[in-house]
């Protein structure tokens, strides 16, 4: 072995260690609490808000809230799936594989939109909270895993959903 493999053998990659270890349970309950956070807000609080905006902010805030959504799935499909390496349920190498059908680059309307404004202060801190939540995953992602394998050899994601409810049942799966 020369002397940059053996270089690169003993390099610790933090994020990597944070994911596979115990640390890993408040990054995952922050995740899992925003999750359910959001769902309460948009079928409550949410829902009554919406009837009160100007028809320019309810569009913006419809589709706000399916990119909240996406976003959410998407970061929640990820942290099942670390769970599911650190608890042995699945090995790295299944799990990478699996990651790939994972999108962390969900947008967000920009707070200049016409009718951000108007959106209510509690769906503004959820839609940052996500935001910031799928920013800190990306980065562990793109450390421990190298970034996305789909978009980089230029095959189509496909259907998000789709792949999502795939990558859910494959986590589940007993068997």
């Amino acid at each position: 072995m020369g002397e940059p493999e053996k270089e690169n053998a003993k390099t610790i990659n933090l994020a990597e260690r944070r994911v596979f270890s115990q640390r890993f349970k408040p990054l995952y309950d922050e995740g899992m609490g925003l999750v359910e956070r959001a769902a309460e807000y948009l079928d409550r609080e949410g829902r009554a808000e919406a009837k009160k905006m100007s028809r320019v902010a309810a569009t913006l805030y419809a589709a706000e809230s399916m990119r909240l959504t996406t976003r959410l799935m998407q970061v929640a499909s990820w942290l099942l799936l670390q769970r599911a390496a650190n608890s042995g349920e699945m090995t790295r190498e299944q799990v990478a594989a699996e990651k790939a059908k994972v999108r962390l680059d969900t947008a967000s309307a920009h707070e200049t939109a016409p009718g951000w404004p108007e959106l209510p202060d509690a769906f503004k801190e959820i839609v940052a909270r996500s935001l910031s939540l799928q920013s800190v995953v990306r980065r562990m992602d793109d450390e421990i895993y190298g970034g996305c394998e789909a978009e980089a050899d230029g095959r189509p994601a496909g259907n998000p959903v789709s792949a999502q409810i795939t990558l859910l049942n494959t986590a589940f799966a007993r068997g």
